[in-house]
């Protein structure tokens, strides 16, 4: 047994505990809200993002980030991407933590680019939280919160500069429903799940649109393009994107209901301005601040990425979805 402090309790902090605490592990979650952590602790409950579902006696959670990480012999980061930086800011400023995260194994869990440095949420870790680049994995796949909360089987990619870690990261999360791989490719296993929720919702904004699979299935393979393009500019592997964190994760993202960046698009597809669709969604959808930044540096790198615009001139820029659309169609024909 391994004792995991997971720093997030949202629906992906809260669902990774679950598989943790089903493989055998003690986990605590940190929430920011202490009626939350009081919840967890208290009634074993995480109604706001598990409904009545009951947690495990080995799930405890806590507010304060010392208390949480104290004595943890791995972390587990699940904080929205744009919001990593001034997270480990603060837990590393906390009372009781003297300046550092406990230096032990991390797993990041945050898909996204950072806006305004073009960093990976593993680059993140390493400058604003001060962790050693060799104690850093990212996880990644197609791994949709609900279903695994159900207990459904899917699988997932450990990536890491190290390989000794990685593999004990591995062997850590493989559970009853998780079956995990190992990766050396950081890059490509980061970018895969950061393009993939602009992607899901360029799709959801189809179907919102009432169009059919002819449609989705196009913008999923030429999404899978552009995702493939950004990942070897910046020095990933080809092969990643056609694995789990690449093919696997974009199926799973763009196909279901389930998927918020989807549910987001489907909303802009009937019609609603983004504001008004994130607050149909109601949680999170990395998607649109990830379009955001991965249109910025796709731009500095010189590669091209027409969903990606497309995505960001709906968002910002209030484009209708049909001249988008009809855009994209008249680019100039070109090998595939």
């Amino acid at each position: 047994m391994t004792a995991f402090a997971i720093l997030g309790a949202g629906s992906w902090g809260c669902t990774f505990a679950l598989l943790l605490a089903r493989a055998g592990h003690e986990v605590t979650l940190w929430a920011r809200r202490e009626e939350l952590a009081r919840e967890i602790r208290e009634e074993h409950r995480c109604r706001d993002y598990l409904g009545a579902r009951e947690l495990p006696a080995g799930i405890g959670a806590s507010s304060d980030i010392a208390e949480a990480t104290q004595g943890a012999s791995a972390l587990v980061v699940a904080v929205p991407a744009q919001r990593l930086r001034e997270s480990l800011r603060a837990w590393r400023s906390a009372p009781g933590m003297d300046g550092a995260l406990p230096a032990v194994p991390v797993v990041s869990l945050a898909k996204g680019i950072e806006r305004g440095s073009d960093l990976r949420m593993s680059e993140v870790l390493v400058e604003a939280g001060g962790i050693d680049p060799s104690q850093v994995t990212v996880l990644s796949g197609p791994n949709l919160a609900a279903e695994i909360a159900e207990g459904q089987p899917c699988g997932s990619v450990v990536a890491g500069h190290d390989e000794a870690v990685a593999q004990q990261v591995a062997r850590w999360c493989q559970g009853p429903s998780l079956r995990t791989y190992t990766s050396s490719d950081v890059i490509g296993v980061e970018v895969a799940g950061a393009v993939k929720n602009i992607v899901a919702i360029a799709v959801g904004a189809a179907a919102g649109l009432g169009y059919g699979d002819n449609t989705r299935a196009s913008l999923i393979t030429r999404g899978l393009a552009e995702m493939s393009r950004l990942g070897v500019a910046l020095g990933g592997e080809a092969a990643t994107f056609a694995g789990l964190a690449g093919m696997g994760d974009l199926v799973a993202t763009c196909a279901s209901p389930l998927s918020r960046n989807h549910s987001l698009g489907a909303a802009l597809g009937r019609g609603l301005d983004v504001q008004a669709a994130a607050a149909e969604v109601g949680r999170t959808a990395e998607g649109v601040e990830t379009a955001r930044a991965v249109a910025a540096l796709a731009q500095r790198l010189g590669v091209d990425m027409p969903i990606t615009r497309a995505v960001v001139e709906v968002v910002d820029h209030r484009a209708r979805i049909e001249d988008v659309t009809a855009a994209l169609l008249a680019r100039p024909v070109r090998p595939e």
